[in-house]
């Protein structure tokens, strides 16, 4: 048995957390690097305000959290798709249920913390963990439901990847391909709302946006090919999971989801310096005037 291996599996909640956290970051940057394609990063945004509206009314009906948060999640999903410009979720839609959906967050935070449910300051941790995360204290049964939800999505994205890629960057070629655009849309944002819920339980709805968005961002500041990009931002959310939770491990007083999200965040600004760098390396070519015509054309190398 290797040293990292052993340092993961010589203690079960850092492999419950190293598991369910593989998973969930690979869902979140195939979902991410989507979202950044096609210009919905404000979704994203606002499912993180959901997923912890959906918690809290879980527990302030007495039920389990996950039905809340993976029900609010994807409803609202749903929602944004149905009244959303061609089904996209547009800033408008958006922003004119955000404050509502703050709000009855705000209401069953104070229901949960007053009834008989949460006494004793349970209501106040539990409100914590659902907006910083607590990957660090999943149990057993707890990551295997996240891994099999993340799973779902990864495999779904990748039967969707091709169609679902090209009604993104074009949808009205791709109708006009036979692309089922609309319904692709609607299943996107399904699996859109999946990931959001499954995510919340590593880093927490507030940190959830850049679980999504600066791995995707960091990917497609790399390449210009979309299918590259995508893989790339799943392992640039993979590698900023195992830094950031082991990073939390040998630092007892930094919180994983800060880790987490602080390796991302590194990685996305590191992009701006290294593309900065090639910039100087290979300067595009000067523009010449083509012989006879007076037009600029672009310089061979």
């Amino acid at each position: 048995m290797t040293t990292a291996a052993f340092f993961v599996f010589a203690h079960p909640f850092l492999a419950s957390a190293f598991g369910a956290g593989t998973a969930i970051a690979l869902a979140a940057g195939l979902t991410g690097s989507i979202v950044v394609l096609r210009g919905q990063v404000f979704a994203g945004d606002a499912l993180s305000h959901v997923a912890f509206t959906g918690a809290l009314a879980a527990l302030a009906l007495g039920v389990d959290l996950r039905l809340g948060l993976y029900g609010g999640c994807i409803a609202f999903a749903l929602l944004l798709a149905v009244l959303g410009r061609r089904s996209g979720g547009d800033d408008t839609v958006i922003g004119a249920v955000f404050a509502w959906v703050l709000g009855l967050g705000a209401l069953f935070l104070s229901v949960f913390t007053t009834s008989s449910s949460g006494t004793g300051g349970s209501g106040g941790t539990t409100g914590v963990n659902v907006l910083f995360g607590s990957i660090l204290g999943l149990s057993r049964s707890q990551a295997l439901g996240d891994v099999v939800v993340a799973l779902l999505v990864v495999m779904a994205l990748l039967l969707l990847g091709r169609p679902l890629l090209f009604a993104s960057l074009d949808p009205a070629v791709a109708a006009s391909r036979g692309v089922p655009v609309r319904a692709l849309s609607y299943g996107f944002f399904v699996l859109l709302g999946m990931t959001a819920g499954v995510a919340t339980q590593a880093v927490g709805a507030l940190l959830l946006l850049g679980l999504l968005a600066a791995p995707a961002g960091a990917a497609q500041r790399l390449t210009a090919r979309p299918f590259r990009a995508l893989w790339l931002s799943a392992v640039i959310a993979v590698g900023s999971m195992w830094a950031g939770l082991s990073l939390a491990y040998v630092i007892s007083a930094v919180p994983p989801s800060f880790g987490i999200l602080g390796v991302a965040t590194v990685i996305y600004l590191g992009t701006f310096v290294w593309t900065g760098l090639a910039g100087r390396r290979h300067p595009p070519a000067p523009a010449r005037v083509r012989p006879g015509t007076g037009r600029e054309v672009a310089g061979a190398r």
